[in-house]
């Protein structure tokens, strides 16, 4: 399958190893340029891409950049992606640590909501609460005891189905969280976020959620 990921920090570059490990064609681009990421390349086989050109032929497009440089991707950078293409956004709002404020999610806006409408194509809401290192270490084979399971978020049945049958892949169980305006229950400071447990878990941990941000993830 082809694959484009647009940001190569820790959760972007341990998807391109463990995707490209696994038989995926990997683009992978970042906010500097092809030639910074040629070690990565390198080391797994992916081709390195100017943001623009990420999309282009991929089923599915992982967009895992800060939030405040979602309104800096390239315009369009969807347009040559399959037709059926899912958009898996990883992003978290970090106001006090990194984004600044950004009033819409202030006012109750789900973080997915507000990429979704800043890049025009809807979005799957996967990986943000996951730690990197754990898609390298933890993945195990189907119906393993305790396999730790991800929620996915979205509105599009398709996307979502592309998007855990990819995760299942990677070696992890999937919950579905519900539609993208359900998304907040995966948000920094929730239950859900870093929990490592299996479906079980995860299923009661997004029951827990409260929609009121704590004071440490508020502008």
């Amino acid at each position: 399958m082809k694959i484009g990921i647009i940001g190569a920090g820790n959760i972007g570059g341990n998807l391109t190893r463990r995707l490209t490990a696994l038989g995926h064609e990997v683009s992978i681009a970042n906010s500097r340029g092809p030639e910074t990421l040629s070690t990565l390349a390198e080391e797994t086989g992916a081709t390195p891409v100017a943001a623009a050109e990420a999309a282009r032929g991929a089923r599915i497009v992982v967009v895992t950049v800060p939030l405040k440089a979602v309104p800096d991707l390239p315009a369009g950078f969807l347009d040559g992606a399959a037709e059926d293409v899912a958009v898996i956004d990883t992003g978290n709002y970090y106001p006090q640590q990194r984004d600044g404020r950004i009033a819409a999610i202030e006012h109750g806006l789900p973080e997915s909501r507000w990429t979704e409408q800043q890049i025009g194509h809807p979005v799957i809401k996967a990986f943000n609460g996951t730690y990197a290192q754990d898609i390298l270490d933890r993945g195990a084979p189907q119906s393993s005891p305790a396999r730790q399971a991800l929620p996915v978020a979205g509105d599009d049945p398709a996307a979502k189905r592309a998007v855990r049958d990819l995760i299942d892949e990677l070696g992890f169980d999937t919950v579905d969280a519900g539609g993208l305006d359900e998304s907040w229950r995966q948000q920094p400071g929730t239950p859900v976020y870093g929990n490592q447990g299996d479906a079980d878990a995860i299923v009661k941990a997004l029951a827990e959620a409260s929609p009121e941000r704590t004071a440490q993830w508020r502008a």
